[in-house]
């Protein structure tokens, strides 16, 4: 049965930290003496070092970390990436398909049926980030109260259902309603899922998983056209529904049974007691260990100090600003316009011009160079590194500044080959967003309430900043 999690200060009230008072079977008595490194026959069991962040010996663990781990925490890491790492990424690749099936509904159809001529669609995305921005810090504040696993899964069902309805609206004031709603309940999952992440894993496991959790939303915008084509293709017309109806109606029936296994699968926080029925006894224990091993607190009481606390923090003021920098200072997806201006009329370029294939698919190196390098960032940062995340964080920031320099200084029509490359390669510099995320995890490891707020605050003001 799980047990009790009760907070405690420690270092005379300077941190804090969760400690778990869980009933311990007898086969598991040995875990009691990790802190000393001896079992209760005199073996060596695990150190505190092994449970937080042991160095990667061999090359297997640069590969992935979990190979190197003892059995039980080789186990343990495997239901956990089975459950809560396949169920965000799926989540988050449905997230952005549900976030932009309004453009390419109004491709499709839409602005024709809704009377869409002026700048509704604009108004319909701004009202969508509204309800983004007005969700994500209440939400991801909620899940210091209430399981994950009823808070994530229930703001997916809700997204779900307020897409499925949008394929029944008559007018674009229905539609700003309801994109609305899309926003609202999205707002929670992106942040959400990164406090989940950090619940869960050490400074050596975190960052690759993190890297992996969000480039899910960069496969998802890179694949969406195609997937929004294909459905618009086949299903035009049918049951009397036009084709950007049925865009809906797909992406929810997609959306809602992922939601709905999130309710099963999703798991508890360690930090809060209860055991999540796919985890053993034992390893519930040891994944308690874990976290407590690296200072990762349960919850707190909100007291008058607590919040005085936060509010008079640097981490409070610094950290989400260093991620609303990242995510606005990074160099917008200008490609494609480019090359559309060789179409022009009389074209810049007498004799070079550019097919509308060409023009959508001439970008995608960008993408695939940038997941490649995102990817390898995640998993120098927490292999090579040991956990660093600033060295990455800085030279993201001063490569993103270099390409946009050169993009900057070079002529737009003299050496086509050479801008094409730039554009290629101005991405790698911007893969440092899941791992700022992951620095604030890591940082405000003390307080529980804190980390939630300061995860959901980046991002947030991040799209306060990207609004304005």
């Amino acid at each position: 049965m799980g047990g009790k999690v009760d907070d405690e200060y420690i270092d005379g009230g300077t941190a804090t930290a969760a400690h778990a008072h869980i009933h311990r079977p007898d086969s598991v008595d040995s875990i009691d003496d990790a802190e000393s490194g001896r079992g209760n026959d005199g073996s060596d069991t695990l150190s505190q070092t092994q449970l937080a962040a042991q160095p990667v010996k061999t090359w297997k663990g640069y590969v992935w970390d979990t190979w190197e781990l003892p059995p039980d925490q080789r186990m343990l890491l495997f239901k956990v990436d089975a459950f809560v790492l396949t169920f965000a990424s799926i989540g988050y690749f449905l997230k952005y398909l549900d976030q932009t099936n309004v453009n390419n509904a109004f491709l499709s159809g839409m602005k024709e049926d809704l009377a869409m001529y002026g700048n509704e669609l604009v108004t319909s995305t701004s009202i969508w980030t509204v309800g983004y921005v007005i969700g994500q810090i209440p939400s991801n504040l909620l899940l210091t109260r209430v399981s994950p696993r009823y808070v994530i899964p229930a703001l997916e069902v809700g997204w779900g259902i307020a897409t499925i309805c949008t394929a029944s609206v008559a007018s674009y004031k229905s539609l700003y309603a309801l994109r609305f709603l899309v926003g609202l309940f999205e707002s929670g999952f992106y942040p959400g899922i990164h406090y989940l992440l950090g619940s869960w894993y050490t400074p050596r496991e975190i960052g690759k998983r993190a890297m992996i959790f969000w480039l899910a939303g960069t496969v998802g915008q890179l694949f969406s056209g195609f997937l929004q084509a294909a459905a618009y293709t086949n299903l035009d017309g049918v049951n009397g529904l036009s084709g950007w109806r049925w865009l809906f109606i797909i992406d929810s029936i997609i959306t809602l049974p992922l939601a709905i296994a999130g309710f099963f699968f999703l798991p508890n926080l360690p930090q809060g007691g209860k055991k999540t029925w796919w985890i053993t006894e034992k390893e519930h224990i040891l994944s308690v260990k874990r976290m407590e091993a690296i200072g990762r607190a349960g919850k707190q009481p909100l007291t008058k100090q607590k919040l005085k606390r936060i509010l008079l923090s640097w981490h409070t003021y610094v950290l989400p600003m260093i991620y609303i920098i990242w995510n606005n200072g990074g160099l917008q997806p200008a490609m494609g316009y480019w090359l559309k201006s060789f179409n022009a009329d009389p074209p810049p370029v007498p004799g070079t011009h550019f097919s509308v294939p060409e023009i959508n698919n001439l970008p995608i190196p960008t993408s695939a160079i940038f997941i490649g390098m995102a990817l390898i960032w995640g998993w120098l940062s927490d292999g090579l590194c040991r956990g660093a995340r600033w060295p990455f964080i800085y030279a993201g920031a001063v490569i993103s500044l270099i390409f946009s320099v050169l993009l900057l200084k070079m002529p737009l029509y003299t050496n086509i080959r050479g801008r094409m490359v730039v554009y290629w390669l101005s991405n790698i510099g911007n893969g440092a967003g899941p791992l700022i995320l992951s620095w604030i995890n890591e940082i405000c490891s003390d307080d529980t309430e804190k980390r939630a707020l300061l995860v959901a605050a980046g991002n947030d003001f991040a799209y306060v900043v990207q609004a304005v």
